[in-house]
């Protein structure tokens, strides 16, 4: 694009919603993210925290079938690390370095999430995905991208959506919806937005780490979000 990119190291969060839908991973949208997440590490040094909502959804299953609160969360997470597995293998058949962390052990398969080893990573050209959330029930995916963002240093917290931006409804639902294209973290959540849970955006708040939402399923959205030519909404 012929010019700097505006961020060094970004996390991108991703929910498990849009590598598809009923326990089931749309190939074609695995490839074509795939494909993004190459251009952008040209620029940046980037890591995705995954989502796992199309495997699993843990206050879902809880209602459904009775199972405790805290076991249906720990499953939610090994769905993040079901997505996570099946990107890094996409991207590794493209020759593109990928490396799995996660916040539980399971060492065969992924590496444990040690702050010092991810931004080694990250210097070092490799995509990081993290999986299995904070490792701990009741928090979501956006909390620990929070969490993540804030250890690592990251520039920007890209949150990759089906739609572009923040809204004042719901636009799928709402013909007339309002979209914002900057928005304070405090005006997130009194106006209950609704777009990241209230410990993430706290914590983003606190620690004056900017989100970028927008709508990941565009072509070159992600990009154009790195080169600092956003069409999304910028909460800061």
């Amino acid at each position: 694009m012929g010019k700097n990119p505006k961020y060094k190291r970004v996390i991108l969060k991703i929910s498990g919603e849009i590598f598809g839908d009923g326990s089931t991973l749309n190939s074609a949208t695995l490839d074509r993210i795939s494909d993004e997440l190459i251009k952008a590490n040209k620029q940046v040094e980037i890591a995705l925290v995954m989502g796992g909502g199309n495997i699993w959804r843990g206050e879902e299953a809880h209602r459904q079938f009775g199972i405790s609160k805290v076991t249906a969360h720990y499953i939610g997470m090994i769905g993040t690390l079901i997505n996570g597995l099946t990107l890094q293998s996409v991207l590794e058949s493209k020759g593109e370095a990928a490396r799995i962390m996660s916040a539980i052990g399971v060492n065969k398969i992924a590496e444990p999430y040690i702050r010092r080893r991810a931004i080694k990573h990250l210097e070092k050209g490799r995509i990081i995905i993290f999986t299995c959330g904070t490792g701990r029930p009741y928090f979501t995916t956006d909390t620990a991208a929070a969490l993540i963002g804030v250890e690592i240093d990251a520039d920007v917290i890209l949150k990759g959506t089906k739609v572009d931006g923040v809204y004042d409804t719901d636009p799928m639902k709402t013909k007339h919806a309002k979209k914002y294209d900057k928005i304070s973290y405090s005006d997130v959540i009194n106006k209950k937005l609704g777009i990241m849970d209230l410990t993430a955006i706290t914590l983003c708040s606190e620690n004056k780490l900017p989100i970028i939402v927008f709508n990941i399923m565009e072509k070159d959205s992600l990009e154009k979000i790195i080169m600092g030519e956003s069409k999304g909404t910028s909460i800061s």
